[in-house]
């Protein structure tokens, strides 16, 4: 008679079925999640909803600096072209937030139509008001770099309380908005100007909870002088250490990021590695968006949990009928000692509450008894979803991964370094030599030969015990000597000749000054004999 209970029962009880890791996370979140957000009125305390769009969409970088340390310059630098509504100048030219997206066709999208496109992830935007949404533009065209990845170029930030004024919306919560939701978060810094002002103070601080997604470049480094490079950096890392919190310290990467000449060309190797470390971390985004997603969806049901735990103990603590507001203000000044309470009760870790001084605003103007009390199966339901449905999605996301071709963001500047002879490293290190005719260890070898024949060779070759005694003089670890001994040996017979004798040499000099070596032996290192024999 009640077979049907067991069977709904038993149907609660399986894992839910994804086809996708964005779909999963948008069942999950619909099903799971909004309910608990829902209950405890979250979405006017901390984040909007999220829609349809938000999991689908493709990875964003947000671009934040002060103005003139050349945000809309880096954009021009990657995606090799004008866009839409661009400015470039020394003064505060970008007054816009614009979202540099793929479009069929080129053209310019105002922000009133941009948030009831429900294609896009912008729709939540709205709430920021008409003062916002006139300075809100996306700026689409037909770009291989964007085929991957969106960029927000954002206003330049300004100094003083009067600018802040004047903007007319909370600046300060569009880009902790923007900052929940995309993959990649770069702070540019001018080398020249390195003051971090009211407003960007507050702007690194309105970031915080998303240091993971913060990276930092100082811009126009060619145009200043070495020594000066090093303390300009010193005082950076010291400025960032004093507002971003935490025990690591955050990643800055140093160059010249447009396509301009260098000024001052000493640190142009400096300057080629770091921006092509930058060029691989946002290559990365596309690969790492299910992940960020997920993450970003782990820390939302956090906090959520969180506040509902807020919001039934002031509801809890609420008199039936006299004295409310008195009552209300007490809870309210008081509510460093509530989160205390929940932090014992339920174990959660202080790194999880919103901050107080936030919460303690908008509580302010909330009528308290329309808040709800705890009701657990809400709370079991999130739990769950962690506990269980999560971990199954982290599997999905390995094995999309590994089905999915090479994801990389390709095109604009980052094709121009990839491959040829302008490649990283390319004719440097074990590279050297790699267009020669002649063997490019031969020009040293008549020196490496005259150590050779000291080393008592038997039959033209020497034993490892003997090329030990030479290799180690290099003061390089074993694990190091070890590989050289690996590639040198092409023959793999345990000894080395004149020739892998001299190659070993050449790898030991590239490692001493300073290079990688090949996780193979290049067929250009190859000596002349043994590749006869291929």
């Amino acid at each position: 008679m009640f077979s049907w209970v067991s069977k709904d029962a038993r149907r609660k009880k399986e894992p839910e079925l994804f086809q996708t890791v964005a779909e999963g996370l948008r069942q999950l979140y619909a099903q799971k999640l909004l309910p608990l957000e829902e209950h405890y009125r979250f979405h006017e305390f901390h984040s909007p909803a999220l829609e349809d769009a938000d999991f689908g969409n493709k990875p964003m970088v947000l671009l934040v600096g002060q103005y003139s340390t050349g945000k809309t310059t880096f954009i021009r630098h990657l995606i090799e072209q004008d866009f839409p509504g661009m400015r470039i100048g020394p003064e505060p030219t970008t007054d816009s937030f614009i979202a540099v997206m793929h479009g069929p066709t080129e053209g310019v999208v105002p922000g009133n139509a941009l948030v009831v496109d429900p294609r896009r992830p912008f729709r939540k935007l709205n709430a920021f008001g008409n003062a916002f949404l006139n300075r809100f533009m996306c700026a689409q065209l037909p770009n291989p770099v964007l085929d991957s990845i969106s960029i927000i170029d954002t206003p330049g930030i300004l100094s003083g309380e009067k600018q802040r004024i004047s903007r007319g919306y909370d600046f300060a919560a569009v880009l902790e908005w923007f900052a929940e939701r995309v993959d990649r978060i770069i702070l540019l810094f001018d080398a020249h100007k390195l003051d971090i002002s009211d407003e960007f103070s507050e702007v690194i601080k309105a970031l915080k909870n998303h240091e993971d997604k913060i990276r930092v470049v100082l811009n126009k480094a060619d145009q200043i002088e070495t020594q000066q490079l090093m303390r300009v950096y010193g005082a950076l890392m010291w400025s960032l250490g004093k507002i971003i919190n935490t025990p690591e310290v955050v990643r800055v990467y140093i160059g010249s990021f447009w396509s301009h000449p260098l000024l001052i060309p000493d640190n142009r190797k400096l300057f080629e590695a770091e921006e092509q470390d930058l060029f691989k971390d946002i290559q990365s985004l596309p690969r790492n968006a299910a992940l960020r997603k997920l993450n970003d969806l782990i820390k939302r049901a956090r906090l959520a949990k969180v506040h509902a735990y807020i919001i039934s103990s002031l509801k809890k603590e609420m008199p039936n009928v006299f004295g409310k507001e008195s009552k209300k203000k007490e809870l309210v000044n008081n509510l460093g000692e509530i989160y205390q309470k929940i932090e014992r009760e339920h174990q959660i870790s202080p790194g999880d509450f919103p901050s107080l001084r936030k919460m303690q605003e908008i509580l302010q103007t909330q009528d308290f008894s329309k808040f709800q009390a705890l009701k657990p199966k809400l709370l079991d339901t999130v739990d769950d979803m962690l506990a269980n449905d999560i971990a199954r999605l982290m599997v999905m996301v390995r094995q999309e991964e590994s089905l999915m071709p090479s994801q990389a963001v390709k095109g604009g500047a980052f094709d121009g370094t990839m491959n040829g002879p302008f490649g990283h490293g390319y004719g440097e290190g074990a590279g050297e030599g790699i267009d020669d005719v002649e063997w490019v260890v031969g020009k040293d070898k008549p020196t490496y030969d005259e150590i050779f024949y000291t080393l008592s060779p038997v039959n033209g070759k020497i034993t490892g015990a003997n090329a030990k005694k030479e290799m180690v003089k290099s003061k390089l670890p074993n694990t190091v000597l070890g590989k050289i001994w690996k590639l040198a040996d092409v023959d793999k017979d345990g000894l080395l000749d004149d020739e892998e004798f001299a190659l070993a040499n050449h790898l030991i000099k590239v490692k001493l000054e300073g290079h990688e070596l090949p996780a193979d032996l290049p067929p250009h290192l190859i000596p002349p004999s043994k590749r006869r024999h291929e």
